[in-house]
């Protein structure tokens, strides 16, 4: 299930009259795990039994443990989708103190993408299959559909919110909800775009090139090819600092786009063979920049089918 309904937006210092509790339940309803938030927009600590995590913690967390207690302990690991449990006596009193509602998006079956600042949803929509999009105070919310292990700072202002986290429910949000794509999933993967001084930047051999040998099903010309590669091999070259492996996603999923209405074969194999080196060449992880580029050539492939 996914947080399809048309709850109403959580406003700050909503007074204790159930307001928050109304929302739950009906993301509850929903299918959607929930748990209450307090000043700060943090989850309520725990009780005294489960302070420390004494009591093992519940069996959903990383570690299982026996924890069995009503009371809305342990963050993210409480949200629940029983209406039973929201508003029972150990419940109801937490929410008169709420100033929000809070989902679990793994639980859900989601993965978030927390775009914290402007220049993070830029590059969302520069480098991810469009999706649904919930604005916050100072970003947005990318929901997918599928669940991942949730990562902070995976980019930066760029969040990962799903399997054994929290997210704030700011509303529906807009637009038509995607699968998670590897794109995504590929995020948490560190990437290391600087060599160390000494260190080979890479054991790849000279680059493989596209020709028209590898590509006498494409419709267009080889100087249009050639031109288009020139280039995106020129930005992937540039990130000499950082970024280099999602450049080369970037640019290996805006070339394949231009080749999906051709007969083919068009050399696409050939082409992320040269974007590789190209990453590799400035200090990207061989394993990284080929997991990269080939997220990059089957995203276009499915936003094409």
């Amino acid at each position: 299930m996914t947080p399809d309904c048309k709850a109403r937006r959580p406003v700050d210092g909503d007074p204790p009259n159930g307001g928050h509790l109304r929302t739950a339940l009906a993301l509850a309803a929903a299918g959607v795990p929930v748990l209450p938030l307090r000043q700060g927009k943090v989850p309520f600590g725990n009780c005294r039994t489960c302070r420390g995590n004494t009591c093992g913690g519940r069996p959903s967390m990383k570690t299982a443990g026996p924890c069995r207690c009503p009371a809305p302990c342990h963050a993210w690991a409480a949200a629940t989708a029983d209406a039973h449990v929201l508003t029972s006596p150990a419940w109801v009193p937490v929410w008169r103190e709420a100033v929000a509602v809070a989902y679990h998006p793994g639980g859900a079956g989601l993965t978030v993408v927390d775009l914290d600042n402007a220049a993070a949803v830029a590059w969302a929509r520069d480098t991810l299959p469009a999706t649904r999009a919930v604005p916050t105070t100072r970003g947005e919310h990318w929901l997918y559909r599928g669940a991942m292990p949730s990562s902070n700072a995976v980019r930066p202002g760029i969040d990962i919110k799903s399997l054994m986290s929290y997210a704030r429910w700011l509303g529906p949000g807009t637009g038509r909800m995607a699968v998670l794509p590897s794109a995504v999933r590929a995020l948490p993967v560190k990437e290391d775009t600087t060599p160390a001084p000494g260190e080979v930047a890479s054991s790849l051999p000279a680059r493989a090139t596209w020709s028209r040998q590898v590509a006498n099903g494409c419709r267009h010309t080889e100087r249009y090819v050639r031109t288009g590669l020139e280039r995106g091999l020129a930005l992937v070259r540039a990130r000499t600092e950082s970024g280099a492996g999602s450049k080369a996603f970037g640019v290996a999923r805006f070339l394949a786009a231009q080749h999906t209405a051709c007969p083919g074969p068009c050399g696409l194999a050939a082409i992320g063979e040269e974007i590789v080196t190209a990453a590799v060449s400035v200090g990207v992880p061989e394993t990284y920049a080929r997991r990269a580029v080939a997220n990059g050539l089957e995203t276009a492939v499915g936003r094409a089918a």
